[in-house]
């Protein structure tokens, strides 16, 4: 199991560079991929079953201990991310399926690599996990909800559709995701230091189908598409801080908060793009994948340089004289 944990590191450090290589491999071979659309929403169940299986009754804890926070939080990401994704999407003109891809991104709920992102940048683990957690629940009525309300003026949008499909790819494997872990927890643990990969393995399948899918919607609106994710993702995070601030959260509240908006389950969105609308609006999601983990992984080493800084600082003892002006 060592050597499992030591390339699940190396994979989890190198996940942005893994996942642009494999999306520059389907736009050079697009044939070599694109056929394969109808394997993401299984990839994506595979990767929430994981999930299911990483949580503990003791990560909803925070639900009864710190609600307020947790509510603060959740409301902040399903407000934020979908507002920015159809102004952005209306301020550049996108079209249609790229409109209806982008407010897809944005109601997703957070990204289960926010997780981890969040503990890098020392900031409120167990608020970033709760938040996760909660939002993915809330996913099957909220996602459908919002994307019936904010893209379908772009695309005819199925809302029963997309419910039936978030409960089948997100809810149902996350849920015996945790019963499994309840019932066989000897095995699950064996099977942790495996998940990782397993995760990153699914997205840099899922990225690879959605860019090969897309190739030629891509070639002709790529800069376009790679403004628009790039500015959502950097609003997000900086309004989740922003948003966090305004309601007196402490810095390692606001840097959770800021990343779990930030970051979406873009996984989610591409297969619901993918499955309900056509692999074009499936693009921002997969662009999205590649940027939140580069964005977010910056974010944290500079957060925890920061940390460690003020963790050096020497303090003066009591009593004695500060410094001079």
């Amino acid at each position: 199991m060592h050597q499992v944990r030591v390339v699940s590191s190396f994979v989890g450090r190198w996940f942005a560079v893994i996942v642009v290589l494999a999306g520059a491999l389907a736009l050079a071979v697009p044939e070599a991929f694109a056929g394969g659309t109808a394997a993401v929403p299984w990839l994506l169940a595979v990767i929430m079953l994981g999930m299911g299986m990483t949580l503990r009754p003791v990560d909803f804890a925070i639900v009864a201990r710190r609600p307020w926070a947790l509510l603060a939080g959740v409301a902040t990401q399903f407000v934020v991310m979908p507002g920015l994704a159809f102004g952005i999407a209306e301020v550049l003109d996108l079209p249609p399926a790229l409109s209806a891809g982008m407010v897809l991104v944005g109601s997703a709920p957070g990204g289960t690599a926010s997780n981890v992102i969040v503990y890098l940048a020392r900031g409120d683990t167990a608020l970033s996990v709760a938040m996760t957690s909660v939002s993915t629940l809330l996913a099957p009525l909220l996602t459908p909800l919002l994307v019936l309300w904010l893209a379908g003026q772009y695309l005819p949008v199925d809302g029963a559709g997309l419910f039936t499909s978030i409960l089948q790819v997100v809810l149902v494997p996350v849920l015996l995701g945790l019963l499994l872990r309840r019932l066989v927890p000897g095995l699950v643990e064996r099977l942790l230091d495996v998940l990782p990969l397993v995760s990153v393995a699914g997205i840099t399948v899922v990225v690879a189908i959605v860019v090969a899918a897309s190739a030629d919607t891509l070639l002709s609106v790529g800069l376009l598409v790679v403004v628009a994710v790039v500015a959502h993702n950097l609003l997000g995070l900086a309004l989740g801080y922003a948003v966090a601030r305004v309601c007196g959260f402490d810095e390692q509240g606001r840097r959770a908060v800021s990343i779990e908006v930030g970051m979406q389950n873009s996984g989610l969105a591409a297969a619901l793009a993918t499955a309900h609308f056509s692999a074009a609006a499936a693009l921002p999601a997969a662009l999205f994948s590649v940027w939140h983990n580069v964005s977010g992984s910056l974010l944290a080493g500079h957060w925890a340089r920061r940390s460690a800084a003020a963790a050096s600082e020497p303090t003066l003892p009591a009593g004695a004289p500060g410094p001079r002006p």
